[in-house]
C-alpha cells in the first residue's frame, strides 16, 4: 500500500464540501411535559459545535424520528438550524423517513425549505420491504428536492454490491450511512460505484475499521452523543494517518458503547447525555423513565468509568 495517498479524500464536488468528519445522531429533548425542547436544542447544537463534531443527523432512529409526529419532527429540524449560526457553524443532515413514503417526501421539502444540507432515510418499514420497494421509495423522496440524498443502511440489512449500487443510479443519491459490520462486501459496493459517492460509518464501536475500510466521510452515532471529542479525534487522527492514536480512542469510547447497550431501555442512553448537563428528558414510550434512584445509581458508575465529562455542558 502507498501510504503517502492513503487515506483518500472525500469526493470533490459541491455537496461533498467540509461534510468529512464526526457527526451526532442528535438526542430529540424531551420537557417534562413530554413535548420538544427547543431551549435544550439550542444547547446541544452549541455544545457538539464546539467538540469538534461536523454535523448533526437529526430525527433519525437516535432521535426517536419514528415516534415523533410529522409536526414535532419539522420543529426539531427548524429548532436546530435556527440553532446553528456563528463560526462553528455544522453540517445538518435531515432523516425523513417514514412508514408512508409520501410523508417522507413531504418532510424531505420541508427539509430543503428549512435549510438542511442533506436529507437520509431508511429503506422502507414494515410494508414494502424488497429491493423494488427501495428503489421506488427512494426514487420519490430524492426526487422531490435538489438536496443531495444518503441512504441508511441499517443494521440487520445486508448489503448486496451488485443489486445495490443500482440505488446510486437514482438522481441526487449521493452516500450512504452503514451501519453494519461486513466490510469486505460494503468494499466490493464502493468498487462499483461509476459515480462519486460518500460512505459514513454507523456502527460507533467499529469506526476505525469502517474508515480503513471505505467510510472515508466519518460516522454518525449515538455515542457521539456522549463522548463527541473521542470521536472528532479519531477521525482527525485518521486523516492524518495516525491509526495508533485512533484505534486508542476507539477502545476507550467503546467502554462507553458497553455501558450505552446494557440496557434495553433507551431512556439509560439519554441519562448519559444528562449527566454531561444536557438534560434531554426520557425517551419516549414503549421505553419508560428512569426513576431518581435508578439515575443517580447510572451517573455512579459513569462517575466511576471516568470517561464521561460530568456536566462538561456546563463548563
Amino acid at each position: 500500500m502507498n501510504t503517502k495517498t492513503f487515506p483518500a479524500r472525500v469526493p470533490e464536488g459541491r455537496e461533498f464540501k467540509d461534510l468529512g468528519g464526526a457527526y451526532v445522531a442528535l438526542m430529540t429533548p424531551f420537557t417534562k411535559r413530554n413535548t420538544v425542547s427547543a431551549e435544550v436544542i439550542e444547547r446541544q447544537v452549541a455544545y457538539y459545535a464546539g467538540r469538534g463534531i461536523r454535523g448533526l443527523y437529526v430525527t433519525g432512529g437516535t432521535g426517536e424520528g419514528l415516534l415523533l409526529s410529522k409536526a414535532e419532527r419539522k420543529r426539531v429540524l427548524e429548532a436546530v438550524v435556527r440553532s446553528n449560526t456563528g463560526r462553528n457553524k455544522v453540517k445538518v443532515i435531515a432523516h425523513i423517513g417514514c412508514v408512508n413514503t409520501d410523508d417522507a417526501v413531504e418532510l424531505a421539502r420541508h427539509a430543503e425549505r428549512t435549510g438542511a444540507d442533506w436529507i437520509s432515510s431508511v429503506a422502507p418499514v414494515y410494508f414494502g420491504q424488497t429491493f423494488a420497494a427501495a428503489q421506488r421509495h427512494y426514487t420519490q423522496i430524492a426526487s422531490a428536492t435538489g438536496l443531495p440524498f444518503m441512504i441508511y443502511s441499517s443494521a440487520g440489512k445486508e448489503l448486496d454490491p451488485e443489486r445495490d449500487a443500482r440505488l446510486f443510479d437514482i438522481p441526487n443519491v449521493k452516500g450512504m450511512k452503514y451501519t453494519g459490520a461486513d466490510f469486505y462486501t460494503l468494499q466490493r459496493l464502493i468498487w462499483r460505484l461509476g459515480q462519486p459517492a460518500i460512505f459514513f460509518s454507523g456502527m460507533d464501536q467499529l469506526f476505525v475499521p469502517a474508515f480503513a475500510s471505505g467510510c472515508l466521510a466519518g460516522c454518525i452515532g449515538t455515542t457521539q452523543n456522549v463522548v463527541p471529542r473521542h470521536f472528532s479525534r479519531m477521525y482527525e487522527a485518521m486523516t492524518r494517518n495516525d491509526f495508533a492514536t485512533a484505534s486508542r480512542l476507539q477502545a476507550e469510547a467503546n467502554r462507553v458503547v458497553q455501558l450505552m447497550v446494557e440496557h434495553e431501555n433507551w431512556s439509560y442512553r439519554k441519562a448519559m447525555v444528562r449527566y454531561l448537563g444536557l438534560n434531554v428528558g426520557a425517551a419516549r414510550p414503549p421505553y419508560e423513565p428512569l426513576s431518581q434512584e435508578a439515575y443517580a445509581a447510572f451517573a455512579e458508575r459513569l462517575r466511576k468509568q471516568g470517561i464521561v465529562r460530568e456536566n462538561d455542558a456546563a463548563r
